[in-house]
């Protein structure tokens, strides 16, 4: 995986393309296929399959407070590792360094999970340690994005290290992966260069906690969370978020969500997540994690709260199949899907196709390819 001119992580090739030997990437890659498999005991047609829907937090108060929300995700990977359902936790982390970039990472203790805690807003390629984690032959467990979730499951069906090894797949629900032009434009605007950081947080800390920046020289910069996620046209937010089916999750175990009424922190607080459990080995590793107090259980949710709590994934969701209409009007390919409820959530809405079809004919979803 390589950074591209926009500031998007891409993969390089490394040799020309051979569609036999590619076939067996382009089966797991999001890009091509995006499915879900119902594992849990009730279904929503926005929100899928589940078992159950909870508030949580972390049952450490300094997890709870350094983590970008609840801690939700942070705690279940220290419960599996010091409960040894896992050896170590495939995650990312901030780049020590370029901290305002992003790495992949295996946590081999409960400390190493706890200190890499927090959002990382940009471009991440968790999944590019798939394969150094299944060469350890040690049970593991991943936090990472939804679509990673649904590229793991995808990989699972051609290589059954992963039914063997991976014990639970973790993730946030998505608002989407900015790419790293959002960070350096709060670079620009406080005339700092990159080489200059020492600190790149971007929430957490409380929350929903400032982003924090430090230089080597001692200075510091805080924005408030409204002053850096306000303006939803400066996030540069990646094309493929755009139209994801899955930001919520849908090939996970479990799944944590931001919780606020209508998506709009109203100040500062403890932190909370919601909970969305997917499947039973979801539900039974979030139980033992409660007993163990790792994590506390708050209010149960249902569909109709999240509706509330993520008013944007419901619209996106009714949205989708008529944004990929737009490009298949415009000579664009589009991803397989099953499984995620598009065609019955389509509202055709002509102004969403139209939009899509605009924007592909336009140019503005072309990429860079980065080259080795």
């Amino acid at each position: 995986m390589r950074m591209n001119a926009q500031g998007r992580l891409r993969p390089a090739p490394k040799q020309a393309e051979d569609p036999k030997a590619d076939a067996a990437i382009l089966a797991a890659c999001p890009g091509v296929v995006a499915e879900a498999e119902a594992r849990g005991c009730e279904a929503d047609p926005v929100w899928g399959s589940y078992m159950q829907m909870h508030e949580a937090w972390a049952g450490d108060a300094d997890i709870r407070f350094r983590a970008a929300t609840g801690g939700v995700l942070t705690a279940l990977g220290v419960h599996l590792l010091n409960s040894g359902k896992a050896a170590f936790i495939l995650h990312c982390a901030a780049d020590s360094d370029h901290p305002m970039r992003t790495r992949w990472v295996m946590s081999d203790t409960a400390q190493e999970v706890a200190a890499r805690a927090g959002s990382r807003y940009g471009p991440s390629d968790t999944l590019a340690g798939l394969e150094a984690a299944l060469r350890r032959e040690e049970p593991f467990a991943i936090i990472a994005k939804p679509c990673d979730a649904g590229a793991v499951r995808a990989r699972a069906k051609d290589d059954p290290r992963l039914s063997k090894l991976l014990v639970a797949v973790l993730v946030m629900v998505c608002g989407g992966a900015s790419d790293l032009g959002k960070s350096q434009a709060v670079l620009h605007e406080l005339d700092l260069a990159e080489d200059e950081l020492t600190l790149f947080r971007y929430r957490g800390h409380g929350n929903p906690g400032p982003t924090r920046i430090e230089t080597r020289d001692g200075r510091s910069f805080e924005k408030t969370y409204q002053e850096m996620w306000a303006d939803e046209a400066g996030w540069r937010i990646q094309t493929r978020c755009k139209l994801c089916p899955d930001a919520i999750g849908e090939a996970a175990d479990i799944a944590a969500a931001d919780i606020w009424p209508d998506a709009n922190p109203e100040g500062e607080d403890e932190g909370f997540n919601g909970v969305i459990i997917r499947s039973p080995e979801g539900q039974a590793l979030f139980y033992a994690a409660v007993a163990s107090g790792d994590l506390v259980q708050g209010v149960a949710h249902g569909p109709r709260d999240y509706d509330h709590f993520q008013p944007h994934q419901v619209r996106k969701k009714h949205a989708i199949a008529s944004r990929l209409r737009g490009l298949t009007k415009a000579g664009r390919p589009v991803y397989a899907h099953k499984g995620l409820r598009i065609d019955e959530l389509d509202t055709g809405d002509l102004s969403e196709e139209q939009g899509a079809e605009a924007r592909a004919r336009s140019g503005r979803f072309d990429d860079e390819m980065p080259s080795l």
